[in-house]
């Protein structure tokens, strides 16, 4: 007979890298804007972390609309990484986080290698950012992001390039598009980067079926939402299974069985996405939720859950 603890209050906290997170549940880019956004609906220094929209050196204006369309269990999305650039981040956007304790990720991209290594290097220098999420697998843009998430050698030099710049805790945003994504994960762990999360949008198209057009502007968008969690849920199995570095599970998150399906297949974290736009409280729904599994299942901690499917 197991004996039943007195759990009231289980560990939440996890690792990813030197990032310290009070509980497993992140904001996925680009779903939380800078986090201020989200701050007159609750506060959020109740989870583990904020992950901003995607920055890149000079800032962007995203593509033309119209860029985002509902579709059945999901949406695809077109946005094209909008964002005010390194510079206005730092000078407008983070001083928001010094009233906060929450770890801050900032999600970063470029052209080319030499943009990436720019606006690492110079957020590196910034104390309140407590890492970088590389994001190499954006299908809305036409350069940088993809070529080098879907792209073995392109991905490793990016990697390599960005990791002598800094020291801090270094994400890599992985793409579903390619062949084995086991390879890619361990091309990241090889490189030096601290963790991996997994996975980005899928890249999609939607027809207007009268105008015989794509609905977006850029033809092409990336596909979230709950449509896309059975093939995260793969993904992110294969990934921790191929390496040691944390694994951040991403995908059409809209419940707390999304999120333990994530724990249970070897993430250490999960990032809510889509499911923010409906229900801004979702994440700290998810929190809850957790903390009752463990209590329910008599685990005293949520590195217990971590990677405990059983095949």
């Amino acid at each position: 007979m197991v004996r039943k603890l007195n759990i009231k209050e289980p560990d939440l906290s996890v690792k990813i890298g030197k990032v310290i997170m009070k509980n497993p549940v992140m904001t996925a880019s680009g779903t939380f804007g800078y986090g201020k956004e989200y701050s007159g609906f609750f506060d959020i220094d109740e989870i583990g972390a904020v992950v901003v929209k995607g920055i890149n050196m000079a800032g962007s204006d995203g593509n033309k609309p119209p860029r985002i369309v509902e579709v059945t269990a999901g949406l695809v999305n077109s946005i094209g990484l909008q964002g005010p650039g390194v510079k206005k981040f730092i000078d407008e956007y983070m001083p928001f986080f010094d009233k906060y304790d929450v770890p801050v990720i900032v999600n970063i991209w470029g052209k080319d290698i030499d943009e990436y290594v720019q606006v690492a290097s110079c957020l590196m220098k910034i104390p309140r950012v407590s890492a970088l999420e590389l994001n190499v697998s954006c299908p809305n843009v036409k350069s940088g992001g993809a070529a080098f998430g879907t792209d073995e050698k392109n991905l490793s030099k990016l990697i390599a390039k960005v990791r002598k710049v800094t020291d801090i805790t270094l994400i890599v945003k992985l793409a579903p598009n390619v062949s084995r994504i086991a390879d890619f994960a361990r091309i990241c762990e090889s490189e030096g980067a601290d963790a991996v999360s997994l996975i980005n949008s899928y890249p999609a198209m939607v027809i207007d079926v009268d105008r015989r057009r794509p609905v977006l502007a850029n033809k092409i968008g990336g596909l979230s939402g709950p449509a896309i969690h059975p093939i995260a849920v793969k993904l992110v199995w294969e990934a921790a299974s191929a390496v040691k570095i944390p694994v951040i599970g991403i995908g059409g998150i809209s419940s707390v069985k999304d999120a333990l399906e994530f724990i249970i297949a070897g993430a250490t974290a999960v990032a809510v996405g889509t499911a923010n736009f409906t229900d801004p409280l979702i994440s700290l729904s998810i929190i809850a939720g957790i903390k009752d599994y463990l209590i329910r299942h008599n685990m005293p901690s949520i590195k217990s859950l971590i990677g405990s499917l059983s095949t």
